[in-house]
C-alpha cells in the first residue's frame, strides 16, 4: 500500500468543509450546461430587443400564447431549420426562453393560465406503451428504412 501524502489523509475519510455539508443539499445551479445559459441568454436578447426586458413580469403573459410560439420553434427546428432566418436566433434557444418566461411568469403571479380543461394525457400517453410494442412486434420480421433529416425530400 502507497503511504499517503503528509498532512492529506485517506480521502475516503477526508474531514470536510463544514459547509460541504449543508451545500450539497442545496438546489445544484452547476448541473445547468453553460450553453444552455448562453443560447436563453441569446433568445432573451432578441425578445428584449423587441419587446423589452421582463415585459411579462409587468405585462402577463397567456400560457397558450407561449405553448404556441414554443410548438412553432419546434416544428421549425424538428423539420430541419436550425435558427429563424431573420434573426439568426437557433429555434431551441427560443424554446428555452419560451418555457422560461412561462416558469417565470407563473412564479411572479403574471402567468394567465387559459390552458384547456385537463384530460387524462398521462394515462394516455403511458397506457400507449402496451400498444407500441403490440404495433412493433406484429412487424418485427419487416426492415423498413427510416428516413431522417439526411435524406432529401423528392422535388414535386
Amino acid at each position: 500500500m502507497s503511504e499517503l501524502v503528509a498532512g492529506q489523509g485517506d480521502p475516503a475519510t477526508k474531514p470536510t468543509n463544514p459547509k460541504d455539508a449543508l451545500a450539497v443539499a442545496k438546489l445544484p445551479l452547476h448541473l445547468v450546461p453553460d450553453t444552455i445559459e448562453a443560447y436563453a441568454a441569446l433568445a432573451f436578447a432578441e425578445g428584449a430587443s423587441k419587446y423589452g426586458a421582463y415585459n411579462w413580469r409587468v405585462a402577463g403573459v397567456l400560457a397558450s400564447v407561449y405553448h404556441s410560439a414554443l410548438k412553432r420553434h419546434l416544428a421549425k427546428w424538428h423539420n430541419g431549420e436550425e435558427a429563424d432566418p431573420k434573426t439568426g436566433v437557433p429555434h431551441l434557444a427560443s424554446i428555452i426562453a419560451c418555457a422560461g418566461i412561462l416558469l417565470d411568469a407563473r412564479l411572479c403571479g403574471k402567468l394567465t393560465d387559459d390552458r384547456p380543461p385537463a384530460a387524462p394525457i398521462s394515462d394516455l400517453i403511458d397506457g400507449m406503451e402496451a400498444d407500441v410494442a403490440r404495433v412493433f412486434a406484429m412487424f418485427a420480421d419487416r426492415m423498413p428504412k427510416h428516413f431522417t433529416i439526411e435524406d432529401v425530400l423528392p422535388s414535386i
